[in-house]
């Protein structure tokens, strides 16, 4: 299948992020018109500790000129904020609660925490004395670091390169409809995507990210196409659900649900074992989980059971009702149940999705017939290399995994 690239003039994906200019030195290989991304890299902190091999520029907000800030060469040194302002080590900076703003002299140059980073550091006052650290940087160099910690080393280059796009149009439409006000655009885990800085790019992500600069996965009749949320997961398990089922999203072609039949049985949770866990404990949990998100399932008294109420059309659960022992039902999505089981729970006994058939007994609940892992929404990431390991290029891999839409290049 042929798919022509041209420029969309009405994407929504212009970004006026204020100040967020990289350090030259990242951006000499960057396609002009790329835009920036605010990544929340660490949160809430009292201190972190820097390291750098030549000196940084320093800044306070937006207004104050740029400084050099002179660290001892390649040596940790902690940075705080107290309520006297910024402070390295036992100098005191100033800039009380305003963001301060380290430029690295070249990439790589700087570390947060030993980890570094391309493009800037933000440190943003959240109280008196804790900050988040928000690192500004391209898109496409966000994205290096992305690519190798969402996909599997030995994935074909196609796949990578679908990611890519996908990856691509979820970070600009996050950082679009990001809440006015907020000094972030995504966090660096599975809230929005990992990402791992410079140590996690490899060769293959930066090739992927390359080859693809600039195009994204949208959708709408010509002349009005747009972006969305390109979700994906690591594994549908055979079945896909829709945006609007796991998440009350609208309901729009590209994130409906679909089967795709054995596509994704190489993945060790295209089949999940059978999860057995007492009525007792689900309670706690779900009854945690609804405190954290203000439902009514926290007036819950013990549950009693929990069945299917809904299924889409392939037959994928995509609502449940719990019942507790005052007969009292509740109604929760899929996804909202799956968040609910796993709230405050360890490793062992969590469900990798919501795919799953509950069967009661007595004082517990078998969650059984469980097939993928994550939501299923929109790109399945072992269907895409299944693709991929029979030569379909990366452009059919994205349209297969959104149907009705189309492959534009918005810079």
């Amino acid at each position: 299948m042929t798919i022509r690239y041209f420029f969309c003039l009405i994407l929504f994906v212009s970004l006026s992020l204020t100040g967020c200019t990289p350090d030259s030195s990242t951006t000499t290989s960057v396609r002009p018109g790329t835009p920036l991304i605010r990544v929340r890299i660490l949160e809430r902190q009292s201190q972190v500790t820097l390291s750098s091999s030549g000196p940084p520029f320093m800044q306070f907000g937006e207004s104050t000129a740029a400084r050099q800030l002179l660290l001892p060469r390649n040596t940790p040194i902690s940075l705080t904020l107290t309520s006297a302002g910024w402070q390295i080590g036992a100098t005191s900076l100033g800039g009380a609660g305003t963001p301060l703003t380290l430029t690295p002299a070249s990439v790589g140059s700087c570390t947060v925490n030993k980890i570094p980073y391309r493009g800037r550091y933000r440190f943003v006052p959240v109280s008196q004395n804790e900050f988040d650290v928000v690192n500004d940087l391209d898109l496409d160099s966000y994205l290096k670091g992305v690519l190798a910690r969402e996909m599997l080393p030995k994935w074909d280059l196609e796949a990578y390169k679908a990611q890519a796009i996908v990856a691509r149009t979820y970070a600009l439409y996050e950082a679009k409809t990001a809440p006015k006000g907020r000094h972030y655009d995504l966090n660096d885990d599975t809230r929005s995507q990992v990402y791992g800085g410079i140590p996690a790019e490899s060769e293959k992500s930066r090739q992927a990210v390359d080859s693809t600069s600039g195009i994204l996965v949208v959708y709408g009749p010509p002349g009005q196409e747009h972006i969305f949320k390109a979700y994906f997961s690591a594994c549908c398990g055979g079945v896909g659900q829709s945006a609007s089922d796991a998440f009350g999203d609208a309901d729009i072609p590209p994130l409906r649900a679909r089967s795709v039949g054995s596509l994704c049985s190489a993945s060790p949770h295209f089949n999940d074992p059978d999860l057995t866990i007492s009525k007792s404990e689900l309670t706690r949990r779900i009854k945690l989980w609804a405190s954290r998100h203000g439902s009514s399932l926290q007036n819950m008294a013990s549950l009693a059971r929990i069945d299917i109420l809904t299924t889409n059309s392939y037959g994928r659960p995509s609502r449940f009702f719990l019942t507790d022992t005052r007969n009292v039902r509740y109604s929760l999505r899929s996804e909202e149940l799956r968040n609910a089981i796993n709230a405050d729970a360890p490793a062992s006994s969590t469900t990798p999705t919501s795919f799953f058939t509950p069967v009661n007994y007595a004082s517990s609940i078998t969650f059984t017939n469980s097939h993928g892992h994550g939501h299923g929404v929109g790109l399945c990431q072992y269907c895409a290399q299944a693709l991929a390991a029979r030569g379909t290029r990366c452009e059919d891999i994205v349209l297969f995994s959104y149907p009705q839409s189309k492959l534009l290049r918005a810079y």
